[in-house]
């Protein structure tokens, strides 16, 4: 068997997204109840980020929970918000040790529930100060909603029509500062991107693997960045070779 390649250390991308599809399917196989894989889940995540922060990635994100998970069984959805809350404080020391700086983007609504919401506050205010990665848990997130709340914001700001543009809009979303994914990893075989980061997506490179989440190693993460520094990432252009044909045909 032939040694996998290292990684090239100049082209490490900067913002890696998962979305940790399969915890109810790891679960059902292990087990026959659905739940008890979030648990697993959220290990993954802690593993995932600590990785990240070591590999040099800057920003790292990962869809936790969408608005639409709220329409789940009620006592799944509250072991779930169970599970992040317990796993949020354990995080803490871990994320002050590698100097990971925790973020929240998502729907402020009463329906999160009080004191997953603390936890939440309590981590981003604890990590604000810290100046490494930047590790974003979207939770009560959904991609459609994010654009309509910053379209009703640059609306109640008075913004004139003809100012509209891309990079208004940007500035307007949950997360302003954040940069765009440029690796967007899902797992469990599925392949679609689910309400997740719609409007920062439009140049990220989409990675699919059929691992369950709770599966999914950091040697899974290597082997997606691998595949992402074989792609060429041309953002809508064409490299030289097509330059030249295109002005050899004009």
């Amino acid at each position: 068997m032939q040694s996998k390649s290292p990684l090239d250390p100049d082209n490490i991308p900067r913002h890696v997204a998962c979305i940790p599809d399969g915890n109810g399917r790891w679960s059902q196989l292990q087990n026959g109840s659905r739940i008890g894989g979030h648990n697993q889940g959220v290990r993954v995540i802690r593993d995932l980020a600590i990785s990240a922060s070591d590999l040099g990635i800057e920003w790292f994100t990962v869809y936790a929970f969408s608005t639409e998970n709220w329409q789940r069984p009620e006592l799944e959805v509250r072991f779930i918000a169970s599970t992040i809350e317990r796993a949020i404080y354990r995080w803490l020391d871990e994320c002050g040790r590698h100097n990971i700086r925790i973020r929240w983007i998502g729907r402020a609504e009463m329906r999160i529930p009080r004191a997953l919401r603390r936890a939440i506050d309590y981590a981003t205010s604890t990590t604000k100060n810290n100046t490494g990665m930047t590790f974003t848990i979207a939770l009560n997130y959904g991609g459609r909603d994010e654009i309509v709340d910053a379209i009703r914001k640059i609306i109640e700001s008075g913004v004139d029509a003809a100012d509209l543009n891309s990079e208004l809009v940007s500035r307007y979303l949950y997360a302003p500062d954040m940069p765009d994914p440029d690796l967007v990893i899902r797992t469990s075989g599925e392949s679609r991107i689910s309400n997740f980061l719609l409007w920062q997506l439009a140049y990220s490179e989409l990675v699919f693997t059929p691992a369950l989440w709770p599966d999914f190693t950091v040697d899974h993460l290597l082997d997606a960045i691998r595949e992402y520094q074989r792609r060429d990432r041309k953002f809508g252009s064409i490299d030289d070779g097509n330059r030249k044909l295109d002005t050899q045909l004009q």
